[in-house]
């Protein structure tokens, strides 16, 4: 029975450790710009100054893409958000704290007005329904 306890928690051990290396092998690689957040596709089209922040409005020809990017960023995790919804359709949001930018958040609106925004710590500020797609 000692031998069986033993194999057991050297299983576990072993497990346990490949399983953490996993998780830690590939780190996220964060985007250096909004375009780069988005997709090499797109370009921006409208933007909105927070303060701190900067919310951004990108569009691909078929997908509209919101980014709230820091113009500053630091190590320091401030509140970010950054949103978007096509008319009769609910919003796609992505928000935290986070230590560069919110987002992205895609929406799918040929044929439909788009209203979008985004947070900076205390400051938010939404649109009103326009970039109409054809």
């Amino acid at each position: 029975m000692r031998r069986l306890n033993r194999a057991g928690v050297l299983a576990l051990t072993s497990a346990a450790a490949l399983a953490g290396s996993l998780l830690t092998s590939a780190p996220a690689q964060a985007a250096s710009s909004p375009i780069a957040a988005c997709g090499s596709s797109y370009h921006v089209i409208d933007k909105h100054s927070l303060g701190g922040a900067t919310v951004y409005l990108l569009y691909n020809g078929k997908t509209n893409c919101v980014v709230t990017w820091r113009n500053k960023p630091s190590s320091k995790r401030v509140y970010l958000k950054a949103l978007i919804h096509r008319e009769r359709q609910p919003w796609k949001v992505d928000g935290g704290k986070f230590t560069t930018y919110a987002g992205p958040v895609k929406i799918d609106a040929r044929g439909y007005c788009v209203q979008w925004g985004g947070d900076y710590g205390k400051k938010q500020w939404t649109s009103k329904f326009g970039h109409c797609g054809k």
